[in-house]
C-alpha cells in the first residue's frame, strides 16, 4: 500500500509538473529598473553600525514580452525584408512581445531632443537595416487583445506616429555572443542619466538619455 502511494504521488507530482510547463508563455514578461536622481548617505542601524543607504532614487522601469530564439538565426532578416517578421504586419516592431513593451518613470527624461514628463509610455522600436529609431510614444496599452478597442493598442498594431512623445537614434552594435531571449537594460549608468539598451541575438542597440530634475 506504501509502495502504490508512493507511486501515486509521483504519477500526480509528473502530472503537475507537466501541466505547468505546458501552461508557461512561450515569451515570458520581463522587467528592468534602476534609480537615478539619488544620493549615497551615511547613517547608523539599529545596532550603532555606520552604513551607506541610497535616499531619494526616482525609479525608472521597463516591462517587455522575452521571445526566445528556439533555434531562430537571421530573426531581424535582410535587405528590403528586414524587420517585417518582427513586424508581423504592424508598422513598427513592439520590440518584445505580447502586450506593448511599457516605459515608466518617475522623472523627466531627456531622449532625442526632447522632454519626456514623467509617467508611463510605450516603447516601440523603427527598424531599419542600419538605422535602428527608438520611439516612446503616449499610446496606451491593451492588457488584453481586443480588436474593438480604439483607444489602446495592442503590440504595435494600429500604431501612428502622432501620438509620439520622443524619437531617438538607436546605436547599433554586434555582440560576442548570441542572447537567446530578447533583454531590455539600462546600461552605462551614471547619476546624470545612461542608455536604454535592448539585445537579441547577436545585436544590441542602445539609445541615450538623460535626468531632468
Amino acid at each position: 500500500m506504501r509502495r502504490a502511494c508512493t507511486i501515486l504521488t509521483a504519477l500526480i507530482a509528473t502530472t503537475v509538473f507537466v501541466g505547468a510547463q505546458e501552461n508557461r508563455p512561450a515569451s515570458p514578461a520581463g522587467s528592468s529598473a534602476t534609480q537615478v536622481a539619488g544620493e549615497w548617505t551615511k547613517s547608523k542601524d539599529a545596532q550603532g553600525k555606520e552604513v551607506e543607504r541610497y535616499q531619494g532614487g526616482k525609479w525608472i522601469e521597463i516591462t517587455y514580452g522575452r521571445p526566445i530564439l528556439k533555434g531562430r538565426k537571421n530573426i531581424f532578416g535582410s535587405g528590403a525584408d528586414y524587420g517585417k517578421t518582427l513586424n508581423g504586419g504592424a508598422p513598427v516592431w513592439r520590440a518584445g512581445a505580447n502586450v506593448s513593451t511599457r516605459l515608466k518613470t518617475e522623472v523627466p527624461l531627456q531622449i532625442g531632443g526632447k522632454t519626456v514628463p514623467a509617467g508611463e509610455y510605450s516603447v516601440f522600436i523603427d527598424l531599419k537595416e542600419t538605422n535602428w529609431t527608438l520611439i516612446l510614444s503616449s499610446w496606451a496599452a491593451q492588457q488584453k487583445y481586443d480588436p474593438n478597442n480604439k483607444t489602446e493598442l495592442w503590440g504595435s498594431y494600429e500604431y501612428t506616429p502622432d501620438k509620439d512623445v520622443a524619437r531617438a537614434p538607436m546605436t547599433l552594435g554586434k555582440l560576442p555572443i548570441s542572447v537567446d531571449q530578447l533583454t531590455w537594460n539600462f546600461v552605462d549608468m551614471t547619476q546624470a542619466g545612461g542608455k536604454l539598451a535592448i539585445m537579441w541575438h547577436t545585436v544590441v542597440a542602445a539609445a541615450p538619455f538623460s535626468v531632468t530634475k
